[in-house]
């Protein structure tokens, strides 16, 4: 399995060579932030082509098609649109908070993005508490939607930005829970451990029932956590329009957009990694040509299977099932997945103290 430390080392040495270390740190940080931002679009592009194709799968129609080969132009088209739309300011709004609240939800998206462990020493953010971090960082989204739907001066975007929070902060919770579970069972909270600690067999298949009670868990809660269907009540068109969005426009709205869906792509992607082994290889003990044959496959390819196919089912679950009440969402919540989380948590120290996992 290739390690990608090579080339980073590779090219510190060789900017360091002619250059200040100071200032080659600075430009390493630049052109690091660079990439990851180009990543967080191309992800984006992907996932709304993606959404597009997958519901007109399950809907039986043909999805966009006439732009481009097999519709793939589409997006950017889309794209092109939202950037040269008017951005409309609203009147009697809070203009500051108005116009900071895209940029922290796309903030808390990109430092949670950020934390993606996408192949061997292809990290960004990777340190011993990095489980601690990404539940920071992404909670911090949580802030922008309040302060879009209060700011607004709508009542309708404020209602749609109370649902959307409440249901957040509570679905954290489930989340955190099941990504605790794992932690129990490998002892590290930094992400580059976890997938390491699976070179051996994914811990959704060696980690005992409690790691696919969380497995599950996790997927119900991460869905909720995005506002995904049918957990999308906060963006009720029947009643609220858009939400706690209703009121922005252009490339404001495009930011939103654009967060929901790498949001999603995280969730999918930190399940990959701490359940799917991330960009670990699938090993089987004993299958030493198997295991030989799979290593040949990079680990930013398995990674990213591994996220999509987590993606394909959570759309399936969105054009599958009809949408929520709130009082159902958070019934489900408080009264189903956080007491089954804290048991299945209890379930996993046992397992763990017993050494009964495999």
């Amino acid at each position: 399995m290739f390690d990608f430390s090579i080339i980073t080392s590779w090219v510190h040495g060789l900017l360091t060579s002619w250059m200040p270390e100071g200032l080659a740190i600075f430009l390493e940080c630049v052109i690091v932030g660079v990439c990851l931002l180009l990543m967080y679009a191309v992800i984006a592009i992907v996932m709304i082509f993606m959404e597009r194709k997958v519901c007109a799968a399950f809907q039986c129609r043909l999805g966009p098609m006439r732009v481009g080969p097999w519709g793939t132009v589409q997006v950017f088209c889309d794209v092109l649109k939202m950037l040269t739309k008017e951005i409309i300011t609203i009147r009697h709004s809070d203009r500051f908070l108005y116009n900071l609240a895209p940029y922290i939800v796309i903030l808390a998206s990109v430092l949670a993005f950020a934390c993606l462990p996408v192949a061997r020493g292809l990290e960004i953010l990777d340190f011993n508490v990095g489980v601690f971090f990404l539940m920071a960082a992404s909670s911090i989204g949580v802030v922008g939607i309040l302060l879009a739907g209060w700011s607004s001066n709508n009542k309708y975007s404020l209602i749609g930005a109370m649902r959307s929070g409440a249901q957040m902060i509570s679905y954290e919770l489930s989340i955190g829970l099941s990504i605790l579970t794992i932690v129990v069972l490998t002892d590290t909270m930094q992400f580059s451990e976890i997938v390491e600690r699976q070179a051996d067999g994914w811990f959704l298949f060696k980690g005992h029932i409690p790691a696919l009670i969380a497995f599950v868990i996790y997927l119900i809660a991460g869905n909720a956590e995005v506002n995904r269907g049918p957990f999308d009540l906060p963006e009720a068109e029947s009643e609220l329009t858009a939400g706690y969005h209703t009121e922005y426009s252009g490339m404001h709205f495009g930011l939103f957009y654009v967060a929901e869906f790498v949001n999603l792509f995280i969730i999918s992607g930190v399940a990959a990694t701490i359940f799917l082994g991330g960009w670990m290889p699938l090993h089987i003990p004993g299958w030493e040509g198997f295991n030989t044959a799979m290593d040949y496959i990079p680990g930013f390819v398995w990674f990213f299977a591994k996220a999509f196919f987590v993606v394909w089912l959570l759309m399936w679950i969105k054009w599958t099932f009809p949408r929520l009440r709130i009082d159902q969402i958070l019934t489900l919540e408080w009264k189903y997945l956080v007491p089954i989380g804290l048991v299945n948590l209890l379930l996993m120290v046992i397992v763990v103290v017993f050494k009964l996992h495999f």
